[in-house]
């Protein structure tokens, strides 16, 4: 669906401040420079009671999710930079051949470290102690770690390219930062780190910090 040029806040995002899916759609759309069409509106999701303001665009309750100006709703953080993506004329995924496919990949690879990130933190820093089930936590840690250790590997091919991996990237490191700090994760990627210190200080990126709690 193509919005009209010149149209403005013709979308409006339903976000959480803390979600790294929102904020990916936010550094997506500030890179597109698309922000300034986008109305955030606020909403504190819960698996325990969904916000309803949510739930009645969104049966799963779930953020992002962005609704247009004729209400049409798009869920999913990865659908949603998409369709921004193809208002803006396929800047940040290749539209065709194996450039598109290589960086839907390493999007999923990045994607991947921030789900697995959540599960820990649900784990570990909601669920009651009495309950929480180590041997799958340290699994998860397990799985961050090996995942973080491909994005190493990738960070090379990524350069100073501006796409949907290298944000999904930047939004993943960030999330460890935020979420999981006792990870320490620099001190086995340096050269992710000092990609990311470069990344991270791009104005999209300061403009979408998370926000405690």
């Amino acid at each position: 669906m193509k919005l009209k040029a010149g149209t403005r806040a013709a979308m409006r995002l339903f976000h959480s401040p803390t979600s790294p899916y929102v904020r990916k759609v936010r550094v997506c759309a500030a890179e597109l420079g698309l922000a300034d069409r986008i109305e955030l509106v606020p909403v504190t999701p819960s698996r325990l009671a969904p916000d309803p303001r949510l739930a009645a665009v969104n049966p799963l309750a779930q953020v992002p999710t962005l609704v247009l100006e004729d209400g049409t709703t798009i869920t999913g953080s990865d659908v949603i930079c998409q369709f921004l993506d193809s208002i803006a004329g396929d800047r940040l995924v290749p539209a065709s051949g194996a450039a598109r496919w290589r960086t839907l990949s390493l999007h999923g690879l990045a994607n991947g470290v921030i789900e697995t990130a959540q599960l820990y933190r649900f784990e570990t820093g909601l669920r009651p102690e009495p309950l929480v089930w180590s041997d799958w936590t340290e699994a998860q840690l397990r799985k961050i770690r090996s995942g973080l250790a491909g994005m190493e590997q990738a960070i090379p091919e990524l350069g100073d390219r501006i796409d949907l991996a290298a944000i999904t990237f930047a939004c993943a490191f960030a999330y460890l930062d935020h979420r999981v700090p006792a990870l320490d994760w620099r001190s086995e990627q340096p050269v992710s780190a000092h990609w990311f210190a470069g990344f991270s200080s791009r104005p999209s990126m300061t403009a979408t910090a998370p926000v405690n709690p």
